[in-house]
């Protein structure tokens, strides 16, 4: 993989980019970076974040870089070539695809946006794919990046959507390791942060929009976090919707500016819609506490041609998740998958750290889940109180430090509302003081419908919950999922995730 500096100054321009070249020597750039450390003889630098320092891009030069990207000139910095640029994040982006030889050309990409539900929807479309294209099916989510059908190819992800130069790094991976579609999650941050800058998409999904990743650190408001959401659909050849989803007036129109409506495709509960052009309504059959049962159904002659009408069901438990599924299977459909590859495949779908449960013989059902924000809070605790609106509702959970300040007050919502007892932890507190963020959520709990317990240990949390739960009773670890690190003060700090506690804890118990 190489580039030639003529090509990027080019490339720059074309997209008003480029403010100034300083070209010391014309030579090949055979490697690109962003971290120092792993700066090479004849490489790229890319000068970015708000806390960058100088000395970063020195140690690069005595590393060997050749040449920079910075959006500020560094007159002090000597015998390098310098490209100065207007936005260093899209200039990464854009060289960073051309370093790698464009190998989004070579994949099927389908994308999934949304507040709650982008990683079920990621893991149960490349379930259904990696049957139908027998194996070559790459995932890049929250949970794991898979490039290839090799054990040593599947990593766990720091970032929902990763910086692009490794987003492109990991696709040329998955194009040389043979895959020849990619299923990905695509954050609101990744376009705050130009992360999937001038990245174009087959099929492109928005789940729901509820408010969430609103700070300091995130995005100033709704209407932002919002507009970053939808960049998602103005950037796919094909849109899926939600047509349940809130905000929907909003989201069809960003799919409309840029999409035919042939290439739209609208779907939605069947108890729910209201929309007239909806292409397909699913309705559930049967949930419990295990499984569920549901049934998709076509409405107009281009969502007829998908052939995936039908009922299928899904070990994972959640008459939620039938939303996410039914994404999956049009996702699946739009990529040629048919009805009956689809069922088989999609029925033994697991999805770590989602809905997983624990069976105890003398205490509660413990059930460990990603829940991480009021929306997806609020349907998984829900669907419990309405399978077993008898049994007592215990909840572990946290909020992150630093960011997504929003959810605090959404958590004490929705213990309010559905939890009979709730034990306030620790979750990625990140620089900010554990017990405050615990204090935080607890000022807006309703006391007299919920009993509160704020313990920082978020093992002994999860040791007390399990401990005082009697048999019935309903135990979720929400929040954490198969995380196994807590963010403190900048370090991941090993923690042996939510399962493997419970499950020490009940063996201990029993």
């Amino acid at each position: 993989m190489t580039l030639v500096l003529n090509g990027c100054i080019l490339l720059l321009q074309e997209h008003q980019l480029l403010k100034k070249a300083e070209i010391v020597f014309d030579n090949e750039i055979t490697a690109v970076t962003y971290d120092s450390l792993q700066a090479q003889k004849d490489g790229m630098f890319f000068c970015k974040g708000t806390h960058f320092k100088e000395d970063y891009l020195r140690d690069a030069q005595q590393r060997g870089a050749s040449t920079y990207v910075s959006e500020v000139e560094y007159p002090q910095i000597k015998g390098m070539n310098a490209l100065i640029v207007r936005d260093v994040q899209k200039a990464m982006a854009l060289l960073g695809a051309a370093f790698y030889d464009y190998p989004q050309n070579q994949l099927m990409i389908i994308a999934f946006t949304g507040t709650k539900g982008k990683t079920t929807s990621a893991y149960f479309t490349r379930g259904i794919l990696q049957d139908y294209t027998n194996k070559k099916t790459a995932l890049f989510s929250t949970i794991d990046r898979i490039v290839g059908p090799q054990s040593q190819q599947r990593f766990k992800s720091d970032l929902t959507t990763p910086e692009s130069l490794d987003l492109f790094h990991d696709m040329r991976q998955a194009v040389d390791n043979g895959m020849t579609h990619l299923v990905m999650e695509v954050s609101s941050q990744a376009y705050k942060r130009n992360r999937v800058y001038g990245l174009k998409y087959d099929v492109g999904f928005f789940l729901n929009i509820t408010p969430d990743h609103i700070g300091p650190n995130e995005h100033p408001d709704f209407a932002d976090y919002l507009h970053c959401k939808l960049q998602l659909l103005v950037n796919s050849r094909c849109c899926v919707l939600n047509a349940d989803s809130d905000h929907f007036t909003e989201i069809y129109q960003a799919a409309t500016a840029t999409t035919a409506p042939e290439n739209i495709y609208l779907f939605a509960r069947q108890t729910k819609h209201k929309n007239a052009n909806i292409d397909f309504i699913y309705y559930n059959e049967e949930a419990t506490l295990t499984d569920s049962q549901f049934t998709i159904l076509s409405q107009t002659p281009k969502a007829r041609l998908l052939n995936i009408d039908g009922c299928y069901q899904l070990s994972l438990t959640g008459d939620f998740n039938e939303c996410n599924a039914t994404a999956a299977i049009i996702g699946a459909g739009l990529a040629g998958a048919p009805y009956q590859l689809a069922k088989n495949a999609i029925a033994n779908v697991h999805i770590p750290g989602r809905m997983e449960s624990l069976k105890t013989q003398t205490h509660g059902t413990v059930y460990i889940d990603y829940a991480h924000n009021y929306a997806s809070m609020r349907a998984l605790l829900s669907f419990l109180k309405r399978q077993n609106p008898q049994s007592k509702i215990i909840v572990v959970v946290g909020s992150p430090g630093n960011k997504g300040v929003s959810r605090r007050a959404g958590f004490a919502k929705a213990l309010t509302q559905f939890a009979d007892q709730a034990y306030l932890t620790t979750d990625d507190p990140g620089f900010e003081d554990p017990q405050e963020i615990c204090q935080e959520i607890d000022q807006k709990i309703d006391h007299q419908r919920v009993a509160v317990q704020i313990v920082l240990d978020r093992q002994q949390a999860i040791q007390q919950a399990i401990t005082v739960s009697r048999p019935g009773d309903l135990v979720v670890l929400a929040g954490k999922g198969e995380d196994a690190y807590q963010k403190v003060q900048g370090i991941d700090t090993p923690y042996p995730n939510d399962l493997h506690v419970a499950q020490q804890v009940i063996q201990e118990l029993e």
